[in-house]
């Protein structure tokens, strides 16, 4: 065994998952390659009028208006700005890292957008892994009812040996 592929993001179940393909590879001399793959970014909901705390109507905006009938509107407060896609990734793989450390494991790091399942898999071909190594967690029955998870779909999909981790 040369190459393990680990997909990392960040849950408990891959943690898991990220300590046994170490443990892997390291008794197999094995290059651990750790894949963290971003597809989607959570984007906030507008706030609603009922919420707490929330501001309608400006301060600035509140005051008298000017005579001529005109009244200026306060500059918008710029937001923090939303990390990119791979950044997300590049966060969860320093994650792992920290993990790894000390495990005397010869690890590469690499960042993936897009389908987690499509990505895992071309990543485990591109580097002829021989074995990839998933985190697996029990699905509440809506999870079961709606589809089958990125640890079920590499398993059915790949075409070489697939570790699932509990």
């Amino acid at each position: 065994m040369k190459t393990i592929v680990v997909g990392y993001d960040g849950s408990e179940a891959a943690e898991r998952a990220l300590v046994r393909a170490s443990e892997v590879a390291r008794a197999f001399s094995a290059q651990l390659v750790v894949v963290s793959v971003s597809g989607s970014v959570h984007v906030p909901g507008a706030v609603s009028a009922f919420e707490p705390g929330a501001v309608l109507v400006p301060p600035a905006a509140a005051g008298p208006a000017a005579t001529d009938g005109t009244m200026a509107l306060p500059e918008p407060h710029s937001e923090p700005a939303l990390p990119t896609l791979e950044e997300l990734a590049r966060r969860q793989l320093r994650r792992a890292q920290v993990l790894l450390r000390g495990k005397r494991v010869d690890a590469e790091y690499v960042v993936e957008v897009g389908d987690p399942v499509e990505r895992l898999l071309e990543v485990a071909h591109q580097r002829d892994a021989d074995l990839i190594v998933v985190g697996s967690r029990e699905r509440g029955f809506l999870e079961r009812l709606l589809g089958h998870g990125v640890d079920e779909a590499v398993a059915r999909r790949a075409h070489r040996d697939v570790l699932l981790v509990h």
